[in-house]
């Protein structure tokens, strides 16, 4: 009797512990992702949001990041006079694995993703 009152309590405890820290892990890998956007802006002259989403792809550290997951915008240039900074935001769509949703009730997006974002600066070099 007391098993079935605990057990659903248990299996949330243990669903949030697995799933948000997968949520901890994704985010850090995008802010990770976003800090080599900046980089990669602040290094490359002819700075093309291809060529620094690539460069960004080729340096992350992890596979979380899978191209049609993530968009990478360059929202500052070194190029432009006045700014003097490079910025670069990451926006990536995590997902539960765990069927932490249908027992806590937690609400995720219209699609079904809770967004993770990550913004960068870094000041151009002279």
């Amino acid at each position: 009797m007391e098993t079935a009152l605990v057990l659903p309590l248990l299996l949330i405890v243990v669903f949030a512990i697995i799933d948000f820290g997968r949520m901890l892990n994704t985010q850090i890998k995008v802010t990770e992702a976003a800090r080599e956007g900046a980089r990669a802006l602040t290094l490359v002259d002819d700075a093309e949001a291809g060529t620094v989403a690539g460069t960004v792809m080729g340096r992350t550290p992890s596979a979380i990041l899978g191209p049609g997951f993530w968009t990478g915008t360059p929202a500052g240039d070194c190029r432009v006079d006045g700014t003097r900074q490079a910025t670069y935001q990451v926006a990536y769509g995590f997902e539960f694995i765990t069927p932490l949703t249908v027992f806590a009730g937690i609400g995720t997006g219209t699609d079904g993703f809770i967004p993770l974002t990550a913004r960068a600066v870094l000041p151009c070099r002279a």
